[in-house]
This record gives C-alpha cells, structure tokens and sequence, in this order.
C-alpha cells in the first residue's frame, strides 16, 4: 500500500471560485489549478484519439498536444453561458490533437484520399479489361482529363513510404508492424527458395504484361539502377513526366500481385 497521500479532489465550490477569480483577474494561480483540474480530460482524450493510431505516435505526444487544446479551451471559455466546460473542452482538445498529427504528416488527406480513388478506379478497369489500363483509358473511366490524372500521379509519388513502426492492422494495436513482416536475409525456412522463386515469376509475369514504356521504366529503374532522371534523358521526357509513369506502373503491379493471374 502506497504512503502517498492523496490530496483532496476540490469541491464544486473551490473549482467555481478558480473561475470567478480567472476570468475576474487572469490570475496564473488559478489558471493553473484548472489545468491541474481539468487535466484527465486531456488523457481521456489522447487515449481515444489514439486507437487505430501507428505505433509510432506515442501516447505522451497526444496527451501534449492535447494540453494546448486544454488551456485554450480555459482561457476562451465562458462560464456565464451555461454550458459545461467538460463538454466544450473535450472537443478543444481533440481538435488540437487532430490538428497536430495532420501538421506531422507531410501528405495531405485530400492526396491520399485521391490516391485511393485512382487506385480503386485502376484496379476496376484492369479487372474489366483483364489487361494494364493505359493512362488514357483510366483517365476517361475516372471522368478526368489526361493532364489532370498526370498531375495527381506525380502528387502522390510520395506515398510510397511508409513506417516500420506502423501497424499492419491499424484497429488492433497488438497487430504486428510492418517491420515485423521483413524477413531476415540471413535466415533459412523451409519452402523460402520455392516462394522466392514464384514470386519472382509472377512479379517478371507482371512486368512483362505493362505498356512497354511503363516496362521500360521499371526496368530501368530497378534493374539497371538509373534515377527517374537518367530515365528521363533516355525517353528524352521530364522528370516529372517519369515519376508520374512510374506510379501509375507500380499501381498497376500491384494489382496483379495481389491476384496473381486474374488479369
């Protein structure tokens, strides 16, 4: 049993005084006894915003962007209105959480909900033509003018990194992260040449089915190791130009890596 005592939880009284005296004077001592008061509220939320968060994003970061929603929502709060400051704060701090993470990511949502819709859009009409789409067919099956689907595939480039940290299954934070998932190279399994070698095929049979010039930069990047640039002085197009055809490309193997022969 622990020795500490524990100091008594003011009464409803003593917390309304803390605000008379707060917004009579903006007295820091009582400033401060609120945030101490209030402060679980921060921890509460922190600890449901960050479900299905990466592992990555430590609990005590929320709970300290959380405290910045926390003094804002005491010093803007006004308690003549009748509403309950829990109620108020409770949203202050969540969004100044929300408000955080979406500042550390350096993709913007409105990017990664475009990739998914030209992802979704690819894999609809490589499933309907049983064949890589060109970028033609995927920009009038998306309603999109060519120029415009070209831009989007250079903005979302960037997507293709990802954290080692992050949780394959993002609801369970007990779910293995994706670092987990790589093998050691040093390492020896039964049936480990077998699927190295199936894999190989499916992934050769896949490249061998794109446009060739999506094949030709894949191979060139991967296999002949030149830089989207160098790539681009061998088509005699932009950088820009290169990168943009080799995400629609990866997308495409994608596809087909997930099922190997249906297309």
């Amino acid at each position: 049993m622990s020795d500490r005592i524990r100091a008594p939880e003011p009464t409803a009284q003593e917390i309304g005084g803390l605000w008379a005296t707060f917004k009579k004077s903006g007295s820091p001592s009582a400033r401060e006894g609120l945030i101490l008061h209030y402060s679980p509220l921060v921890k509460f939320v922190a600890g449901r915003v960050g479900v299905g968060l990466p592992r990555s994003v430590e609990q005590s970061d929320l709970i300290s962007y959380g405290m910045f929603g926390l003094i804002d929502a005491i010093d803007k709060f006004e308690p003549e209105r009748n509403i309950k400051f829990e109620t108020y704060a409770v949203n202050r701090i969540k969004g100044a959480i929300l408000d955080e993470l979406r500042a550390l990511d350096w993709v913007p949502r409105s990017v990664r909900a475009r990739a998914r819709e030209i992802q979704r859009s690819l894999d609809e009409l490589e499933h309907r033509l049983k064949r890589s789409a060109t970028e033609d067919e995927l920009a009038a099956h998306m309603g999109l003018p060519l120029e415009t689907l070209q831009t989007q595939l250079g903005e979302i480039a960037g997507l293709g990194f990802v954290a080692l940290d992050e949780l394959v299954d993002a609801g369970d934070r007990s779910s293995a992260t994706l670092g987990d998932l790589l093998s050691d190279p040093k390492a020896t399994e039964p049936g480990g040449s077998f699927e190295q070698q199936e894999t190989r095929y499916f992934l050769s049979d896949a490249i061998n089915r794109l446009p060739e010039r999506e094949r030709l930069v894949i191979t060139l990047y991967y296999y002949e190791g030149l830089t989207l640039a160098e790539i681009g002085d061998v088509l005699g197009v932009t950088e820009s130009r290169i990168c943009q055809i080799h995400t629609k490309s990866v997308m495409s193997l994608r596809n087909r890596m997930i099922e190997p022969g249906a297309l």
